[in-house]
C-alpha cells in the first residue's frame, strides 16, 4: 500500500510560482528523479491566505521518499530560498483508513 506525503511548510506560493516559471527545466529534473524513487504522484498548492505552501506527494513507501529527498537535498534548497520559507517543513505521512466511502481518485 502507498503513503501520502503532506509536507507543509511557510513560504510565499507566488514566488514558488516564479521560480517554477523562471527554472523549468530545474524543476523537471528533480521530479524524474523522484521518478527513478518511486514517486507516484505530486502536487504543490499554496495557502489562500498566501503564507503556506503545501506538497502532497504518494510514493510507494517512506522510505523511497527519504532516499530521493537526501539525494536531491541540494538542488531542493534553492527552491525553498527563492519561495521565501521561513521555517522548518512540517511532514507527515499518511496510510489510507479503508471506511466503505471512498469516493473520487479512482476510488
Amino acid at each position: 500500500m502507498s503513503v501520502f506525503l503532506t509536507l507543509r511548510f511557510p513560504g510565499n506560493p507566488q514566488a514558488m510560482e516564479q521560480y517554477a516559471k523562471d527554472n523549468a527545466e530545474k524543476l523537471q529534473s528533480i521530479v524524474e528523479a523522484a521518478k527513478r524513487h518511486g514517486l507516484i504522484a505530486h502536487r504543490f498548492y499554496g495557502s489562500a491566505d498566501g503564507n503556506g505552501i503545501l506538497a502532497l506527494d504518494e510514493w510507494p513507501d517512506r522510505q523511497s521518499f527519504e532516499a530521493f529527498f537526501a539525494e536531491q537535498q541540494a538542488q531542493i534548497a534553492p527552491i525553498m530560498e527563492a519561495a521565501q520559507v521561513t521555517g522548518q517543513p512540517e511532514a507527515a505521512f499518511w496510510e489510507e483508513i479503508k471506511t466503505g466511502d471512498a469516493y473520487g481518485w479512482g476510488a
